[in-house]
């Protein structure tokens, strides 16, 4: 049986469980750094306070385009939907969001679902 024929078994193959490996770790990362991200703008713009936006805003956004090419790469090797794929990459965007989108994406591609 192929891994088409079982979906399940998708996820025992190197590839997929180490890409999603990746994306894990990425989507906790992004999500701290987003949270970090929205604490700096609030000092920015509500206490004058520059010095921590300077440090993780090019932190955040160079850490989110990591995360785009991982849960791509992610999305191509567990055959995602565009919509599905659009969903996850979109999630790195938003404050707490990642977080449920990861142990979504987890649960369902360590089932052989598609997102």
């Amino acid at each position: 049986m192929t891994d088409e024929e079982n979906p399940a078994q998708a996820v025992s193959t190197p590839g997929i469980r180490g890409a999603l490996a990746r994306y894990r770790v990425l989507a906790y990362v992004v999500g701290v750094g987003l949270l970090a991200l929205v604490v700096a703008f609030v000092l920015k713009r509500g206490y004058d306070v520059a010095g921590p936006m300077a440090i993780v805003g090019p932190v955040h956004g160079f850490l989110y385009a990591v995360y785009l090419v991982v849960a791509f790469d992610l999305a191509l090797k567990a055959r995602w939907s565009v919509k599905g794929t659009l969903w996850v990459l979109v999630a790195g965007m938003l404050p707490f969001v990642s977080f449920f989108v990861e142990r979504s994406v987890s649960r369902k591609v360590r089932a052989g679902e598609k997102v």
